[in-house]
């Protein structure tokens, strides 16, 4: 294989693959991307055989061939190569790959292509077209609610619903959950369910943050598709059960308060500081025209600071881990959100107030300490 591409071009394309290249595998292909060079463009492929993408952008190709490179040295190399063309060339014998640019060579080890992994294509499953930008705001107002070690495997992901009319994104651990859902100009029909990878949303916003475009998806038999732009993001779907979440957001929280968004987070994490480092508790002392936000432990002392509010409600004082307070208020767009709660031990909810686009729920279960 012999072909030339420009440097911009290819690290534009060569970063969205650092993060699926799993750092410690066992499988030595893994850590290979696997470069195409045919007719006017250059195909790169690479996968942890959980997620893959595939991408491409124009090449001038004098020799059309495949071999596969060290994806994070050959990324760093071109990166570092002056701006220009990029030369990419095989050895007669296959087993090296010749990478320059400008007055810079260097000469690289490769591992057969035949020993990559066959990926399936997409074709034959339900399809629909979506609004990235819509798509975007919902992976990032769940997935930081997604679990990381949670042995029920299918809590290990985020349920995405899709409708004629919206869509719905949802995400637990256990203690607290997130659920959005957008407008979508679908077309009627039966609704496509899917428990979707932590990883694979996590590769779906890097991608839409670099793109306008809608996305084309299709659920296939046990892959998921993503296309955007020259891009696509291939996805293994969780196998199970998601949880029946709308019997976990409660119906009868009949106080409520309103902050101001920003002025909550700062109460929150000043307040945090002085924490329990392991529980990381505030507590959050409901009194007429005011919030008073506290901490204490026996290591680092105590902390509190009032909001005021409009409140005229009982004493109440409920307790949230700090971090799952700022979870949500780091995501949540409108400048005043809602603490809806029954009692100091019932699940409680936070909402934006005054949000046009995405109708978003977020559940959070008190602390007992």
């Amino acid at each position: 294989m012999e072909l030339v591409a420009r440097k911009a071009d290819l690290v534009s394309e060569l970063q969205f693959f650092q993060q699926i290249i799993e750092r410690k595998n066992t499988i030595p292909i893994l850590a290979n991307v696997l470069l195409e060079g045919t007719g006017n463009e250059c195909t790169m492929l690479a996968t942890d055989l959980e997620v893959a993408l595939r991408s491409r952008c124009e090449a001038a190709v004098n020799k059309p061939g495949a071999v596969t490179l060290p994806a994070k040295k050959f990324y760093e190399v071109v990166r570092a190569l002056p701006e220009g063309d990029v030369n990419i060339e095989t050895d007669k014998a296959g087993t090296s790959v010749k990478v320059s640019g400008g007055q810079f060579s260097s000469k690289m080890p490769t591992l057969p292509r035949e020993d990559f992994p066959s990926l399936p294509e997409a074709g034959g499953g339900v399809k629909a077209t979506i609004n990235g930008k819509s798509l975007l705001q919902m992976v990032s107002k769940t997935q930081f609610a997604i679990t990381g070690e949670d042995t029920r495997f299918y809590l290990n992901g985020a349920q995405f619903i899709l409708k004629a009319d919206d869509m719905t994104l949802v995400a637990t651990d256990g203690h607290r959950l997130a659920l959005v859902t957008s407008r979508h100009d679908g077309k009627k029909g039966d609704e496509i369910k899917a428990i979707l990878p932590r990883k694979t949303l996590s590769e779906l916003s890097r991608l839409l943050a670099e793109s306008d475009t809608d996305v084309k998806y299709e659920r296939g038999e046990n892959h998921l598709f993503f296309e955007i732009g020259p891009r696509l993001l291939i996805s293994r779907m969780i196998d199970g059960q998601f949880p029946a979440y709308d019997r976990v957001i409660p119906k009868g929280n009949d106080k409520t308060v309103e902050f101001e968004r920003d002025r909550l987070a700062q109460a929150v994490k000043r307040v945090a500081i002085l924490s329990n480092e392991r529980s990381r508790a505030v507590k959050m002392i409901l009194e007429k025209g005011k919030v008073n936000v506290t901490s204490s432990s026996p290591e680092f002392g105590e902390a509190h600071e009032p909001i005021p509010v409009e409140y005229n409600g009982p004493s109440i004082t409920i307790c949230f881990n700090a971090q799952y307070v700022l979870d949500f208020l780091n995501v949540v767009e409108s400048d005043v959100v809602a603490l809806e709660l029954k009692d100091e031990v019932s699940q409680a909810v936070m909402k934006p107030v005054g949000a046009d686009d995405d109708d978003y729920t977020y559940v959070i279960m008190p602390m007992r300490v």
